[in-house]
């Protein structure tokens, strides 16, 4: 986990809960109609602060890989185990990032076609992140983030061993601050995720949806009944 996930609310909504004050109008996500199926690679809005308070913005779910990792399916989450030391050190440090989800999906089942479930909790739920700036195959720059995730618990823990570490409101300035962080501070910070994402992990439900939500080469993100509840 994170391979999916679903963020059908529109600008207004999410400008509503995550742009308390400051940020330039202009930067917002001005375009976002909401999708039921978000796929690597594809775009989706982040939150985050450069310093003059929260803002909005459309970015690629990717991750530029180092020169050494072998080509193959793109990096789209990050272990919050990993996030103080090594690749991800620099990110974690000075650029994390809210991903706000409606819910993500995962499969169960040892043989195709596998069983699709969709997690989701009692609102919009924060997905922590990490943001950076990446070069694309063409040669292009892009802004990029990843899912962190931890080891699943209650109703995640029994569809899949890991889940995406959430935030709750009252912790999204501490996690958003622009502040590089540094000795005890980093410590402070995932011990603070750590408890925040057990508390959301309790508020998580689950049902089974329909299989057409397995292709995302083929599935209409803009259908609402990718989330229904199989009878």
């Amino acid at each position: 986990m994170c391979g999916r996930f679903a963020n059908d609310a529109k600008t207004d909504e999410l400008i509503q809960q995550y742009v308390a004050e400051g940020g330039k109008p202009e930067e917002w996500v001005n375009s976002w109609a909401g999708a039921y199926s978000i796929a690597p690679t594809q775009s989706a809005p982040i939150v985050r602060d450069r310093g003059e308070g929260r803002v909005l913005e459309l970015v690629r779910w990717d991750w530029q890989k180092p020169a050494n990792r072998p080509k193959g399916a793109p990096i789209i989450n990050a272990r919050m185990e990993k996030l103080a030391q090594g690749f991800w050190a620099p990110a974690f440090s000075a650029a994390r990032c809210i991903i706000p989800m409606r819910g993500y999906f995962e499969w169960t089942g040892d043989k195709t076609p596998k069983t699709p479930h969709f997690l989701y909790g009692n609102a919009l739920l924060s997905a922590a992140g990490l943001t950076w700036s990446m070069e694309l195959p063409n040669g292009e720059k892009s802004r990029c983030f990843v899912v962190i995730t931890r080891q699943a618990r209650d109703a995640s823990g029994e569809i899949h061993d890991r889940m995406p570490a959430f935030l709750t409101p009252d912790t999204w300035d501490a996690w958003l601050t622009p502040e590089k962080l540094t000795g005890d501070r980093k410590a402070e910070t995932l011990a603070m995720l750590e408890h925040t994402s057990r508390d959301v992990a309790s508020t998580i439900q689950e049902h089974i949806v329909d299989r057409k939500v397995s292709n995302s080469r083929t599935v209409d993100p803009t259908d609402p009944t990718l989330l229904n509840k199989m009878a």
